[in-house]
């Protein structure tokens, strides 16, 4: 099993949309960065598990966990003209970009923020709280997720 991060704007997708989905559960698309593309189509597996984290926001942090519960399949919102996530390059026969299944896990009593992320000295190597990362999807490593789980409570 490996961990990652997640990132989404709140007001696009958040935590709470996807508590609302049907069986809490929802696809992870418009993902267009070939960096992050390929970590969903390559590397990232069922059984997975991610931290949710809201960016774009005050304050941008984790809010919770997610795990995965469908591996990498071609994005169809790319094939759909109607879709602001539409690639002429993508086609069925062809995709350009991926998405996985997630699944709710755990909502966080309070957000973990990037600037308490930067602050731990066990985090201070992590992909998010490297100065002019951008990835929406980033690995976390084994001691970069114990550390932010005890960080929680």
């Amino acid at each position: 099993m490996k961990y990652w991060l997640f990132k989404s704007e709140p007001e696009t997708f958040g935590i709470d949309h996807l508590i609302k989905r049907p069986k809490q559960t929802e696809q992870w698309d418009g993902v267009r960065n070939y960096q992050a593309r390929n970590m969903l189509r390559d590397d990232i597996k069922i059984g997975d598990k991610a931290f949710f984290y809201h960016s774009n926001c005050t304050p941008p942090g984790i809010v919770g966990m997610i795990d995965i519960v469908k591996a990498s399949y071609p994005d169809t919102t790319a094939f759909n003209p109607e879709s602001k996530y539409y690639d002429p390059k993508s086609t069925p026969d062809n995709p350009r970009w991926f998405m996985v299944d997630v699944h709710f896990i755990k909502k966080f009593d309070r957000i973990i923020s990037l600037e308490e992320l930067k602050q731990h000295p066990l985090l201070e190597n992590m992909v998010v709280a490297r100065r002019g990362s951008r990835l929406s999807i980033t690995p976390v490593t084994a001691e970069e997720w114990k550390t932010i789980i005890a960080m929680r409570k």
